[in-house]
């Protein structure tokens, strides 16, 4: 298997199917996840919704780039999550999510290996490689968040 289609696995477990190393995921951690349990403060601790917000944000961002895109996302905005009123609302946002995370393994696993050790935008960001590391630590980080908060809302 290529290094981008194992890439491609890993992000996908971590969003979409998956339970190899945190024996859960995002689907399965926001599935039943009400919309008044997501916008629900405990503390100073980020909301369900702004999390998801939150992750959303950077792998829409990164697939504007695969599809040949400028980079555009800014860490300022990452969390400028609109208000959520309504069980829609918050559907809608998880179905963005689930929406670009299959677009983002897609683009990936189509992604020949060579590319994988390109310059990802400027050298600054470093390789695409190391962006996509980030990418899919950046959601386990995030996915624990969610579990946590999850179980202080719910169980």
């Amino acid at each position: 298997m290529s290094s981008a289609k194992q890439l491609a696995k890993r992000f996908r477990e971590v969003l979409l199917d998956g339970v190899w190393i945190a024996n859960t995921n995002f689907k399965d951690q926001l599935s039943g996840v009400t919309w008044k349990q997501a916008i629900t403060e405990i503390g100073s601790l980020n909301t369900i919704a702004m999390l998801t917000f939150h992750i959303d944000y950077y792998i829409a961002g990164l697939v504007h780039v695969f599809e040949g895109g400028n980079l555009e996302i800014r860490d300022r905005y990452s969390f400028d999550l609109a208000p959520i009123e309504s069980q829609d609302q918050w559907e809608g946002l998880l179905n963005k999510l689930w929406e670009n995370a299959e677009k983002f393994a897609s683009l990936l696993e189509q992604m020949p290996d060579a590319k994988m050790n390109e310059v990802f935008v400027d050298e600054k960001y470093g390789t695409y490689l190391r962006n996509i590391d980030g990418m899919i630590e950046h959601c386990y980080y995030h996915l624990g968040q969610i579990t946590l908060i999850r179980k202080l809302l719910i169980e």
